[in-house]
């Protein structure tokens, strides 16, 4: 009984570790975001050519993403994560000292390398350690970074740099990461190095070119002057790469993404519909300062203080996920739950600015509570019939559409608000207050609400491995 209570605090204690690493990785993809201008007049040039800031770091992310699992085979889980924490790191505290935009640019791009190592094989390390049964809790500790730092880090960075200096914001890893990289050392096991596979040139250059060029079309639209064409051409691009990519997968011996694991119906339901709402999800921190601001004249301090009520509402519904799990099994809260929050994305469209102020923060609190939900039970449900030998393989073609999807949200949002103003125009209803991003958050509902059709086609007990749906309470 010790052993086993002694087993589960250790699975705890890991999922918390990798957690914090998410949290680090999260947060500094946004969290620059309201420091740029004070960036930008230190290094004594405009606030738009720092945009290449942020984007790097999440074009790395997304270019390297898919090697972290042969990394992670050919070192080991607990090395591969060391090293990773450390070079993330190291560069957050250069980050911090830089003085010029190229070598500031040079040192994000160095945080992504360290990012797209730490993340998945983090997340590997926890699949690893948790046994099935209980994949449920520590999945739920791994999604709140990924839903609370998007939300988080603009108010954080703002309040930083006005408080303080925009260079604490990469300075407060040095301690994070610190502790992080001694709890790694603690907590993870020294596991044998697996198969010496031959890296596949042909699959990381088609996929991880093809993730750049949509991601880099996903960036292009969140700019103020869009160049459609441009959108077109890389999004164009990307599509074909990827596309040439898996073909090639399904042909090698030795892929660099083992795509097999979307031959089991759990698994593609968390890729390609769970993709469909993590888009939703990354345009509303994109969406809801915009209406804010710009439809309804709050200021940014105020605009970000009305997104910690999703914060609040996403961990509020922490507590409850695996009762609901076990009670109504994957398929059932996957379809009702997906349809709460698709309404609570729509509601949105209703906020005036005449709408009271506590009407907003609930209905975004209630939000924030099914996305919650959504968002762990798609990440449990994805490995709940994944053979532990195709773990490794299956988490880093996870890890992959997970970046891309959540990179493609703001594009999402403002491809909506570009919809919104034409369909508006066309209709002869330009110039009303905030139409356009009210119209876009209906949109962005109706892209989570598609999402749902994949988790219709599943079968009742789906995930049941791990939920306990159907099963009778111990001691029942």
């Amino acid at each position: 009984m010790n052993a086993d209570k002694s087993g589960r605090r250790r699975e705890i204690l890991v999922s918390l570790l990798v957690a914090t690493a998410f949290f680090m990785e999260n947060l500094d993809g946004t969290i620059i975001t309201t420091a740029l201008p004070t960036m930008a007049r230190d290094f004594g040039i405009a606030p738009v050519d720092l945009n290449l800031g942020v984007s790097a770091y999440l074009l790395t992310l997304g270019i390297l993403i898919p090697m972290s699992g042969w990394v992670s085979d050919r070192l080991g889980a607990r090395r591969v994560f060391a090293i990773a924490v450390v070079i993330f790191t190291l560069a957050s505290v250069l980050c911090g000292a830089a003085t010029d935009l190229v070598s500031f640019i040079a040192l994000r791009v160095l945080q992504g390398i360290g990012g797209a190592m730490m993340v998945p094989v983090g997340r590997l390390a926890v699949l690893r350690a948790t046994p099935k049964e209980r994949l449920v809790n520590a999945i739920a500790i791994l999604t709140w970074p990924a839903l609370v730092a998007p939300i988080l880090g603009p108010a954080l960075g703002g309040f930083i740099t006005t408080y303080a200096s925009w260079r604490w914001i990469f300075y407060l890893n040095l301690p994070i990461g610190l502790l992080t990289l001694a709890a790694a050392l603690w907590l993870l096991p020294n596991e044998p190095i697996g198969e010496r596979r031959p890296f596949d040139w042909p699959g990381f250059l088609l996929t991880g070119g093809g993730l750049f060029c949509v991601l880099w079309a996903s960036e292009l639209t969140s700019r103020r002057d869009v160049e459609w064409l441009m959108v077109a051409v890389f999004g164009a691009a990307g599509i074909a790469l990827l596309l040439l990519g898996a073909r090639h997968l399904h042909r090698t011996a030795h892929p660099m993404l083992a795509i097999q694991a979307l031959r089991l119906p759990t698994f593609a339901v968390a890729v390609w519909g769970g993709s469909l709402f993590r888009m939703s999800i990354g345009a509303l921190p994109f969406l809801l300062p915009l209406l804010f601001q710009v439809g309804y004249g709050f200021d940014a301090f105020h605009a970000g203080l009305m997104l910690m009520a999703v914060f609040a509402g996403n961990l509020a519904m922490k507590p409850f996920t695996s009762a609901v799990l076990r009670r109504f099994g994957f398929r059932t809260t996957l379809v009702g739950n997906g349809l709460l929050n698709a309404a609570t994305l729509a509601a949105c469209a209703l906020f005036t600015a005449s709408t009271p102020i506590a009407v907003m923060l609930v209905v975004l609190f209630i939000g924030g509570m099914f996305r919650s939900m959504q968002f762990t039970a798609l990440n449990t449900i994805a490995f709940s019939d994944v053979p532990q030998p195709q773990m490794s393989g299956a988490n880093t073609l996870f890890s992959a559409a997970f970046q891309l999807a959540m990179g493609m949200g703001v594009a999402l949002g403002a491809v909506a608000i570009r919809f919104s103003e034409w369909l508006l125009a066309k209709l002869g209803y330009a110039g009303i207050a905030a139409a356009p991003y009210r119209l876009a958050f209906v949109m962005v509902g109706l892209v989570a609400l598609a999402g749902l059709v994949d988790c219709v086609r599943l079968t009742a007990g789906a995930g049941s491995n791990i939920s306990g749906y159907g099963k009778p309470k111990a001691g029942a």
